[in-house]
């Protein structure tokens, strides 16, 4: 089975340090290039990848998040796409490895890095994901039965969480966790980070001045 994965993309200044705040939540870096400007980091279900902004050949300003995926055949799930009716589906190679491309309706372009073994120019971390964990990007500005619809083909329509109409489409960095909340809270306040509790979750901010929600 070909396994898509989400992985929302975020864009720092400061990689290290939201590497850092990431882990300290409950994630596990698992591969980052020799020269610092990636890292890609795993909780139990989904992922997330931290980007350089400054060597960003896309415009991703620092803070930015976009929503982007990880599959282990983008062949496979170019000719998925094109079944359900997405024709504005492209692949190539770029020196990381291959890469999709599919617009959606709204004119949004979502990426799909292929699973790459060759690990040239990279480290590979021996990464055990904790399963209490998940990545769920909280989407804002998407038409939810449109967005559901792709997600479906995708096979993670339930790997995200709806916000209310925007102007324009936007990712927040949110996560799940199983893991008792008083926990991860006693963590971010011992090693700096600013974070509170409420009946529903936990909000922090992270290093890049952007708020993380932790849902129950």
């Amino acid at each position: 089975m070909n396994d898509v994965v989400i992985r929302p993309l975020r864009f720092s200044d400061d990689i290290q340090a939201m590497r850092a705040f990431l882990e300290t939540l409950g994630l596990r870096s698992r591969i980052e290039s020799e020269r610092g400007g990636w890292v890609d980091m795993v909780a139990g279900r989904g992922m997330v990848a931290l980007h350089d902004a400054a060597t960003s050949s896309t415009g991703g300003k620092a803070g930015d998040t976009r929503l982007s995926f990880e599959a282990d055949d983008i062949d496979e799930l170019m000719e998925r796409l094109l079944a359900a009716g997405y024709q504005d589906t492209n692949v190539w190679d770029e020196a990381y490895g291959r890469v999709l491309s599919v617009v959606v309706p709204g004119n949004l372009t979502i990426w799909v890095d292929e699973r790459n073994d060759d690990l040239y120019g990279y480290k590979l971390h021996d990464a055990h994901p904790d399963s209490r964990w998940s990545v769920k990007p909280f989407l804002t500005g998407a038409e939810q039965p449109t967005c559901q619809r792709f997600l479906e083909v995708l096979g993670s329509a339930d790997d995200v969480y709806y916000g209310p109409p925007a102007p324009e489409f936007g990712v927040r960095l949110d996560l799940q966790t199983t893991e008792d909340l008083d926990e991860v809270l006693r963590r971010l306040a011992a090693t700096g980070y600013e974070a509170r509790l409420d009946e529903d979750g936990l909000t922090a901010t992270d290093p890049d001045g952007q708020i993380v929600r932790v849902h129950r």
